[in-house]
């Protein structure tokens, strides 16, 4: 695979796509239960790929898979045999190229001219997301590093052979959890490029309370993450927290903030009131002259968010 590195290689502004469960939500589907957006792969999968095709014409150059959600363990929980949640995960590979095809096909050659090739990513969510309770946002969990492996691995194994070009292994809170995914990539996915982004409860530290300089040196040692940065936090956090990183790496950073309002994992709601002091384009375009190279938007962010940074660096 040398897809993501030639993205980043050739691009000085990298535009990822924005929300899924939370637009979806906003379109009046129903996201609540364990499988949050994930369920729409069993009951109604071209929601998904519609989702998709908006934000690649907004103007994404890396389309997420609907996998965040989509576990062995989450689907077989609900009552799915193990090939039928690999077929599950496998799909939304097939969703997101179902819809570059399509948006790619729509395009003038002019319009293709201005833009890359848009690139599939193959999300990784953290186990904190089967868990459904909001431990993205805490990393109050902890299994072994082989129950770590064990449970990402069917998931990575799943979304490269339906054809993924990269893994966005996003939202992750615990340290031992980064330790584990960088171990399983060496060991068993050694080609695979890849990019990693954590959540943060301040500017100092991921959710756990490991500081983000001593994660993002295990991540600086990885030959496989090409990029590491910040997602699914507020954005008032994110200056503090790219300092800290690019004074260990000089490897790209990611950043993708949802709109500053506060998860509440028991009753599955957002609550407070957004960041409304800076408009997405314009904490991206900071946050780029800051280092970040791949911006974008996460929870309560919208395809027009994406299309308002497409518009003004296109």
């Amino acid at each position: 695979m040398s897809a993501f590195k030639d993205l980043l290689s050739t691009n000085d502004m990298i535009i990822l796509d924005g929300a899924l469960g939370t637009e979806l939500e906003k379109r009046g589907y129903d996201v609540s239960g364990k499988l949050w957006s994930a369920k729409y792969l069993i009951e109604n999968p071209q929601v998904i790929q519609d989702l998709h095709e908006t934000y690649l014409r907004a103007g994404a150059d890396i389309l997420t898979t609907s996998s965040y959600q989509a576990t062995v363990q989450g689907l077989k929980d609900y009552g799915l045999t193990e090939a039928k949640t690999l077929d599950l995960i496998a799909l939304t590979v097939t969703l997101a190229a179902q819809a570059r095809d399509k948006v790619w096909a729509d395009l003038s050659e002019a319009e293709k001219a201005r833009r890359p090739y848009p690139l599939i990513s193959g999300d990784v969510g953290p186990y904190a997301a089967y868990l459904a309770d909001g431990s993205e946002y805490t990393g109050a969990y902890e299994l072994s590093q082989e129950a770590y492996k064990d449970f990402h691995r069917p998931r990575i194994q799943a979304l490269l052979d339906a054809g993924a070009d990269m893994l966005g292994i996003e939202t992750i809170p615990n340290v031992n959890e980064v330790k584990a995914l960088l171990d399983l990539l060496a060991d068993e996915f050694p080609s695979v490029e890849a990019y990693i982004s954590f959540t943060a409860q301040d500017d100092q530290h991921i959710s756990d309370g490991t500081p983000i300089e001593e994660v993002a040196q295990l991540c600086d040692s990885s030959q496989q993450i090409l990029a590491l940065g910040i997602n699914c936090s507020a954005p008032a956090l994110f200056d503090g927290l790219i300092a800290r990183i690019k004074s260990v790496t000089e490897k790209a950073l990611v950043t993708y903030p949802n709109s500053g309002e506060v998860y509440d994992g028991a009753t599955q709601t957002w609550k407070s009131a957004p960041d409304n002091s800076h408009t997405l384009l314009e904490n991206a375009l900071r946050w780029h002259k800051e280092g970040a190279q791949i911006v974008g938007g996460c929870c309560r962010t919208s395809p027009d968010d994406i299309a308002f940074i497409a518009q003004a660096i296109r």
